[in-house]
């Protein structure tokens, strides 16, 4: 049995001194792919680097994280726009992010649809973080909704009203990661009413936000099984099934 991690920094400097067990770990685990986002201009050259350490296995993404939008943006996103090959399996990871401040709201939103836009011009699906920002994401999404190519909203939190507003976009499925299974969690109760087993990838944001029973721990790729377990516990489906079922979602969606 096999399945995916569709979000995780594998590039990042927590795996420095071992990210080659780390990856080894993945596959020992079922892990059969890890798709790798970029977070602002220095880490693109990381993340191919990484992607081409791991060919077939590691898939890079491009884009600017919505935390690191400042008044350069428009420089940044130049800049990062020739580095674009279509070796990026998507752009991410992207979005809106009012979590901590607003300072630089405007420049979010203009960030955020010019990178829409990319995906477009390029036929490439998103992959969207969003926090504190909902409104303004669905608002900006609309605009371009006949267009979209697609993509995932990486970790998802919410309840089953912020789900079916963002399963409208037909193309896209929620990502969901070891909050699952927080003791305090609402998402075994949402996920099942809310979100048909066709549009729901798993993942874990490695190194963040580890699941039950590694929370608090670095996460790693690995971890994700324990996050398609409890999943398929929530859907009362066999691990198998739900294997199946998030694989074909990110073949659909991102073509591997």
């Amino acid at each position: 049995m096999n399945f995916i991690d569709t979000h995780a920094h594998l590039d990042g400097e927590e795996y420095n001194d071992d990210r080659d067990d780390v990856v080894a770990r993945a596959r020992e685990a079922g892990v059969s792919a890890i798709l790798v986002p970029a977070i602002h201009l220095p880490s693109i050259t990381a993340v191919l680097d990484v992607c081409r350490r791991y060919p077939g296995y590691a898939y890079p993404m491009i884009g600017l994280h919505p935390e690191e939008v400042k008044a350069d943006w428009r420089e940044v996103l130049a800049e990062m726009k020739k580095l674009y090959t279509d070796e990026f399996i998507a752009v991410g990871e992207v979005g809106l992010d009012y979590y901590w401040s607003r300072e630089f709201e405007k420049e979010q939103l203009e960030a955020f649809e010019e990178q829409i836009q990319w995906a477009i011009e390029w036929n490439k699906p998103l992959d969207i973080h969003c926090r504190k920002a909902q409104n303004e994401m669905v608002k900006l999404l609309r605009k371009y909704e006949k267009d979209l190519p697609g993509g995932v909203f990486h970790c998802f939190t919410g309840n089953e009203i912020e789900a079916a507003e963002l399963l409208q976009f037909d193309k896209f499925a929620l990502g969901v990661g070891g909050v699952l299974t927080f003791k305090k969690s609402h998402l075994p109760e949402v996920l099942p009413s809310a979100v048909p087993l066709d549009r729901i990838v798993i993942e874990t944001d490695a190194p963040y936000m580890a699941p039950v029973p590694m929370r608090g721990k670095r996460n790693e790729s690995a971890y994700v099984r324990h996050v398609l377990e409890c999943m398929a516990e929530c859907y009362g489906v066999s691990v198998e099934d739900m294997a199946e079922a998030t694989n074909n979602n990110v073949k659909r969606i991102f073509g591997i």
